[in-house]
């Protein structure tokens, strides 16, 4: 008798397999919703910074958000740019294939500023505003080590297909993140 093979007892069934993938979570399953949260999110708040850039607007910003009044008006702006740029590479460079190495270094510069952030806001005393930076930060490293070391992006040639995706994932950016930013930021009082 071969001890491979096994036989089975009289009158077993077999055992379906569930068809599909059925509801276990993977790594990548996992990683996806948190690029997609985590790019939107960082791509709102960094362009209502950088809207910041108008006077007028930095000027009414303190009373909205205490900590703008201990930061000059081109820094604000600078974290701004770089967490738009980051919230964007979060998802496009390994949603295309094309550079899918940026989306964990975008990953790892978030996770540096929520760092120096958490810094700043412990300097000032603010407390409360550093379990935020910790998760967000949090966050940001495990999709910067899922996605550069556990589960990278393989390059992929860009096709018509991505290039759509990716100008749908713009256009959902600038319409359901940056033009609600831009409205309040410009038309509601502080």
């Amino acid at each position: 008798m071969n001890p491979q093979i096994t036989e089975r007892p009289p009158g077993a069934k077999d055992i379906e397999q569930p068809k599909g993938r059925g509801r276990r979570f993977t790594l990548n399953g996992v990683l996806w919703p948190l690029q997609v949260v985590f790019g939107f999110f960082f791509a709102g708040s960094g362009f209502g910074k950088v809207l910041l850039y108008d006077g007028v607007l930095y000027a009414a910003a303190p009373r909205a958000v205490a900590w703008y009044a201990a930061v000059p008006q081109p820094l604000i702006v600078f974290i701004g740019v770089c967490e738009v740029l980051g919230g964007v590479g979060l998802i496009l460079p390994a949603m295309t294939g094309v550079k899918p190495k940026l989306t964990p270094l975008a990953a790892a510069g978030l996770t540096l500023t929520m760092i120096l952030a958490a810094g700043f806001h412990i300097v000032r005393g603010e407390y409360a505003l550093v379990p935020a930076n910790l998760l967000l930060g949090g966050g940001t490293a495990f999709i910067a080590v899922g996605r550069g070391k556990l589960r990278p992006v393989a390059p992929a040639t860009i096709t018509t297909s991505r290039a759509l995706q990716s100008f749908a994932v713009l256009g959902a950016l600038a319409l359901l993140v940056c033009a609600p930013t831009w409205y309040t930021m410009t038309n509601v009082q502080f």
